[in-house]
This record gives C-alpha cells, structure tokens and sequence, in this order.
C-alpha cells in the first residue's frame, strides 16, 4: 500500500514539475491584482508613439519576433552590451530591428504605476497586440507572465529566418521551435504592414542565385517598379513597401499580393510559389480576411509561448537595456 502511494505521490510530484516549466504559468491575467492597468497604460504610450511614426507596431513586432527566436521570449534582444553581455541588437539580423525608445518610454510609465512587477518581455507582447488592433487587425488574449533574462545570446541570432533564406529553411528555424506550416504563414502575414530595405531584397531584382536575372516569380510590372525604388548598386538603405497595396494597414492583401507575385521579400514569395502545404494556407488567408485574423491572434499566442522564463527564473528588469 504503501509503494503504491509513493509510487502516485512521485507521478504528481513529476506532473507538477513538468508544468512547473511549461507555458502553462502564463496568463492573460497574470497582472490583473499586481498591475491592473497595464494594458492601458502601454497603450496610452504606442498610441501616442504611432501618431509621431506610424511603422512603430512593424517595428516592435519585429523585435517580438526576434526576440523570441533567440532563447525564448526572455527580453534578451534588447540588453545593450555590459561586461559580460555582447548585445543581439548589434548582430546581422537585428541591425535593422527599431522601436526600442518606444520600448523604454513604456517601461517608464509603468515603473511608475507599478514598480518592479512588468517584464520588458511581456511589454512587447502587450505593445505587439494593441498596435496590430490600432491599425485594423485583429485582437488576441496575450499571454503573460514572462520574466526577463539575466544574459543576451548574440551568436544565437543565426536562429532567426533570414530574407535571403529559401522556404525549406525558414521552415525548418520555426519548426525548431514549435511553430508550425501555419504559424510561419500567419506569422509572416505581419508584412501587411512596414517596411524593408532595399538589401534585403535586391538580388531578387538583377542577379537571383548568381543567374544574372531576375527572379522569375516577381510580376515583370511589380519587378520594373521596385527596380526604381532600388537601382542597381544603389543605397541598400532605402526603405520600400512590404504591402504595396495598403502598406500601413493590417488585413489580408499581403496574402492576395503572393498570389499576384508581388510578395518583396524572397521568403514572402515562396509561401506561394513554392509547392508545399503552405499554398493552400496562402489561399486560405487570401479568400478570408477574418480566417488570417484568428489564425495570426493564435500564431502570436503560440510564438509567445516559446521558452518563456516564468517563476523565479530571470527578473523583471527596472530598465530594459541593462540587467538590475
């Protein structure tokens, strides 16, 4: 009788572990008695941040995205360097991620209201999900309760999807980190809105894979118009629109775009034109702006969810650009 108990107190023991350190400490109502009014107060500050630069929900998905690929949703892209720590922000792909200012102005006001309880890790979830709805796209129970990690990982960068990767590549970084087919379409239906440099996609317009030519899945008009923007050997710097349709809105005409070749990165155009389950997705989003909307609200849910420091792991940060 007695084995048998130890043996059952052992199982719950084990059960309790094991969601000890799953995502399941993570809550849309984690702050509900430690911080009741953190969600307005973040959106008191992006929505005032919106109205001085309207690519600023772009940019903060962009660091959310990224920061998430690299060790977890922990807040480590947005450590500077300090002894011991060689910042993420300095590494090839986030070189051109924006928006941290914003990022610190939010801290602020809420260190005001609440002292030591918001992580700057749940901040860009939170900031992610009010500037998708601000600008017409679709809402979501954030999850929360991430805390922030103590160290960066800036040779762990090479985890985030490159725009100059091909679609079996990008598959496999997200899968590397439980995201599926689908979370990579939804996911990448983000380009709805901002922008990208000319760097990041101008081989596609005059020497794809050492060719000499273009890529042959660019529409030739779409093609003659970004050749304009980004001439050859011009500044990779200049910035053109991921939705040339309705390039500071949030809907589905990024998907209608692939369709039409007029995806502008080489890892938006192969969703499409590249065989694979990830076609039909396109099309699914293409035909239903609310079926994109659900399955972006999840995929932000799923990505959130990946390798969150929660319990007594990490900190909360007092500033977001250095370790307490």
């Amino acid at each position: 009788m007695s084995s048998s108990f130890s043996i059952v107190a052992a199982i719950i023991l084990l059960t309790i572990c094991v969601l000890g350190n799953s995502n399941a400490q993570l809550s849309s109502t984690f702050y509900t008695t430690t911080c009741p009014n953190v969600t307005s107060v973040v959106r008191g500050v992006v929505e005032q941040a919106q109205q001085n630069d309207i690519r600023i929900g772009a940019k903060l998905i962009q660091v959310h995205f990224h920061d998430c690929f690299v060790n977890g949703c922990d807040g480590s892209i947005m450590l500077d360097n300090a002894d011991g720590i060689e910042s993420e922000k300095d590494a090839r792909p986030n070189q051109s991620t924006d928006g941290y200012d914003v990022v610190d102005d939010i801290k602020t006001a809420l260190e005001n209201v609440c002292p030591g309880v918001v992580s700057c890790a749940d901040i860009l979830a939170i900031a992610s999900q009010i500037l998708v709805s601000a600008n017409g796209g679709p809402t979501w129970e954030v999850q929360l309760g991430r805390r922030d990690s103590r160290t960066a990982n800036q040779s762990g960068t090479t985890a985030i999807p490159s725009p100059f990767e091909n679609l079996e590549q990008i598959t496999k970084k997200f899968s590397d980190v439980g995201l599926d087919s689908t979370d990579l379409v939804a996911l990448s239906g983000a380009h709805t809105f901002g922008r990208a440099r000319c760097l990041t996609f101008v081989h596609r317009l005059y020497n794809f894979s050492g060719t000499g030519n273009p890529d042959p899945t660019i529409d030739t008009t779409y093609l003659e118009t970004l050749r304009q923007i980004c001439p050859n050997g011009g500044n990779g710097g200049t910035l053109a629109d991921l939705d040339q349709s309705t390039r500071d809105e949030f809907d589905h005409n990024y998907f209608t775009n692939l369709q039409n070749k007029r995806g502008l990165l080489q890892t938006d155009q192969e969703l499409f034109s590249t065989s694979g389950d990830t076609v039909a997705i396109v099309n699914r989003f293409a035909n239903s702006q609310s079926d994109f909307f659900d399955s972006f609200g999840q995929s932000m849910i799923n990505m959130g969810n990946i390798r969150p420091l929660t319990g007594s792991d990490g900190e909360i940060r007092s500033d977001c650009k250095r370790v307490n």
